[in-house]
């Protein structure tokens, strides 16, 4: 006999004295978002798991992050009503997750909702059991019946019914998809034992025609919604940066959608820094959303466009100011206090996660409420006719476009002459007004690998834009990863890295692929920026955990086994997956950072590593170019370099002008060693590239060029080192 719906059964949720929602002790900010839902959620973990299988029912995990809209409407329209909550509770063990902690157990269960359903998204709504396997899935469920999409309730009872009348169908079915997702991993398995493949550059040029083929006519690729292709990006900078017959193409569709989405309203137009992606082909409607990953990386390529020239269409110069703005949000935005402690000093010493999609107003959750604009509000603040100009100049119309009357702010082109003008004199009012609008809230857990990309691109941009006080940022960010994200090995230990901090106290998985690798290329930019040998010690470091962990028994993975769940949703073997999502693959980063470590070191076995990861692109470049960025990017590097550059000698004028000169040199392939400062010469024997460098008579700067540790002889001025750098480029 069937229990009628939301009746408690010996054993359930309702009769366990453990019964209560356990997120109230949770660091992380999405979790503690639904700490006070009647549902009982547990965090991720064993005894979850174990809770579930000794009370005989399903699993039903919930993955979302903080600053996700869609999360925030089904957890008011669903997890906050207490019907629906009495009916989870008494049939199913009900677990939230947040991906930005777990991105093993997002990646798992979204490849189980995209076999499923044929959909992806957040929030994720997969239906598990109790060892961790899926055997049903989606993503946002409404509170009602919609076309083509049942209501949460009824997908509640529907999986009820089949877990109580059709058990064995449902452990068929669960059992068939980890052994399906099993099978889709093993096929990009790839050894890093083997002989190291030779890298055709062909395969580069045909990625570049591909990505021209789907071209959108508003600059990026595909149809909406419209996410910045941040690896796609860095990979055509690269490619234009080295003489070829598709050099020209890579240059002009990185200049369309450059310019596309700056001068849209992704890009934040008063304050800087990008959204999460565009609702609309054109950019024009943003998801408000602003992720630390998306700006670093978005900063990086723009910082990138300016070494490389800009075009015409899209100048060094107005990229140069996209930037510096994006590097300055990012800082005063996402910043949290020094000293490791809630209260801070008031210097940056880590970066945030994010800023909510949403902004509560008179409490309700608006969508980007802090960001739009009414004509009558701009004519209100700035005057009748200039309102009306800066309404017509910046796409505000009668009738908005996320609200009634609501509008970001968006010019859509180039602004110049008597507009550029009147923009330059409203703006700072503007931005006043604004900040005295309620504020959308911030995820403030540190993540180790977006750090990590944070300090790259904020050391590049600290040498590209001669602005050495984001060179100063970078290095704190990286202090703070070393004093809190990392713990150092001892004896056979090699160290391990901490994913997650709150408070300046690091805790929960160890870090993955993707974080030890953007770790490290984070501290390489940093030491050739800095020329601090503390940066490359401890970035060899990880580097060599990283080695220990992901690539023992000589095939790579992303994760190192950190939860029996997971192990089984995955047909019992650790993963790997070679395509980019928001961020590069952990792949693909991680053969960039062998491929810097072997031009610093010389080590033809960590290069030979990173190229059999590349043997992984050829199939992914001219079939699905859009999600193999990371290691189209990689393997231009490679292919350019390893181009190697030492600068020696005492610390004058021309040194650093040789120094200046390289950091802005686009070769793709280029890694730099700076002879560190004289309190830390000793520690100069550390680098092997600046080993029989010397100093020129008296102590003279100079520079060499090398590759593969041979170098050319040293020249001591500017232009015979670029003459020197465009003669190693051909």
């Amino acid at each position: 006999m069937t229990p009628d719906p939301g009746t408690a059964e010996p054993g359930s949720a309702a009769a366990s004295p453990d019964a209560a929602n356990a997120l109230g002790g949770e660091p992380s900010a999405y979790l503690r978002q639904h700490a006070d839902n009647p549902v009982h959620w547990r965090p991720f973990g064993d005894e979850a798991f174990a809770f579930a299988a000794a009370r005989g029912v399903p699993v039903f995990l919930s993955i979302g992050y903080a600053a996700c809209h869609w999360c925030h409407v089904m957890a008011r329209e669903s997890f906050e009503d207490q019907g629906t909550a009495d009916f989870l509770n008494a049939n199913f063990v009900a677990i939230k997750v947040d991906r930005e902690e777990r991105p093993d157990v997002d990646a798992v269960y979204m490849a189980a909702t995209q076999a499923i359903s044929g959909e992806g998204g957040w929030p994720m709504s997969v239906f598990l059991l109790p060892d961790g396997r899926a055997f049903h899935a989606g993503t946002y469920y409404p509170p009602r019946p919609m076309p083509g999409r049942p209501s949460f309730r009824q997908v509640l009872e529907a999986v009820r019914e089949a877990w109580l009348e059709r058990r064995s169908a449902v452990e068929s079915s669960a059992d068939a998809l980890a052994r399906g997702i099993a099978a889709a991993q093993s096929g990009s398995a790839v050894r890093l034992d083997g002989p190291a493949p030779v890298l055709d550059a062909a395969v580069l040029s045909g990625a570049v025609r591909e990505l021209a083929r789907s071209e959108d006519a508003s600059g990026g690729f595909g149809p909406a919604p419209k996410f910045p292709p941040s690896a796609v990006l860095e990979f055509l900078i690269r490619h234009a940066a080295v003489a070829s017959d598709t050099a020209g193409a890579a240059r002009d569709l990185a200049g369309r959608t450059l310019a596309a989405m700056a001068r849209s309203a992704l890009f934040d137009q008063l304050d800087g820094g990008f959204a999460r992606y565009s609702v609309t082909r054109d950019w024009s409607v943003p998801h408000f959303e602003k992720m630390l990953y998306d700006n670093a990386q978005l900063l990086r390529c723009y910082v990138h466009w300016v070494r490389l020239g800009g075009t015409g269409e899209f100048t060094a110069r107005e990229a140069a100011v996209v930037a510096g703005s994006t590097a300055d949000w990012m800082l005063a935005a996402l910043g949290l206090g020094g000293a490791d402690t809630p209260g801070g000093t008031g210097v940056s010493a880590a970066l945030a996660s994010s800023l909510d999609a949403d902004t509560v107003v008179d409490g309700v959750h608006s969508e980007g409420a802090s960001y739009l604009w009414t004509r009558g509000e701009l004519g209100a603040l700035l005057g009748s006719a200039e309102g009306a100009a800066v309404a017509r100049m910046m796409n505000v119309q009668a009738r908005g476009t996320v609200s009634e009357t609501g509008s970001p702010l968006h010019p859509g082109r180039r602004l110049a002459g008597q507009d550029d003008e009147l923009w330059q004199r409203v703006r700072p009012e503007l931005l006043r007004a604004r900040a005295a609008r309620p504020q959308p809230a911030r995820d403030e857990k540190v993540v180790a690998g977006w750090n990590g990309l944070a300090i790259a691109a904020l050391a590049e941009a600290g040498g590209v834009l001669d602005r050495p006080e984001l060179l100063g940022a970078a290095e704190r960010i990286a202090g703070y990863l070393e004093r809190v994200h990392w713990i150092p090995g001892s004896g056979g230990d090699p160290g391990r890295l901490v994913r997650v901090s709150h408070d300046g106290s690091a805790r929960g998985i160890g870090g993955l692929l993707e974080d030890y690798a953007f770790c490290v290329e984070g501290l390489f930019a940093l030491y050739a920026g800095s020329g601090r040998t503390r940066w490359y010690v401890l970035a060899e470091a990880i580097l060599a955990a990283a080695c220990t962990r992901f690539a023992a028994g000589g095939e790579l993975r992303d994760a190192a086994g950190e939860s029996a769940q997971v192990f089984n949703a995955q047909g019992g073997r650790d993963g790997m997956d070679p395509y980019d999502n928001a961020t590069p693959s952990g792949a693909a980063a991680f053969a960039g950072a062998l491929l810097s470590y072997s031009a610093l070191s010389g080590s033809a076995e960590h290069r030979a590593m990173a190229a059999s990861i590349m043997s992984l692109l050829p199939p992914l470049a001219l079939r699905a170019p859009r999600v193999a960025g990371g290691l189209l990017a990689t393997a231009q590097a490679a292919l350019a370099g390893p181009l190697e550059a030492a600068v020696v000698g005492a610390d004058t004028p021309q040194r650093t002008a040789l120094h200046r000169a390289l950091l802005r040199s686009p070769s793709p392939g280029l890694v730099i060693a700076l002879q560190g400062p004289a309190a830390e010469s000793g520690d100069d024997a550390r680098v092997p590239l600046l080993l029989g460098r010397v100093p020129a008579p008296g102590g003279a700067p100079q520079a060499y060029l090398c590759r593969g540790m041979l170098c050319r002889l040293p020249v001591r001025t500017v232009a015979a080192l670029q003459a020197q750098l465009a003669g190693m480029a051909e």
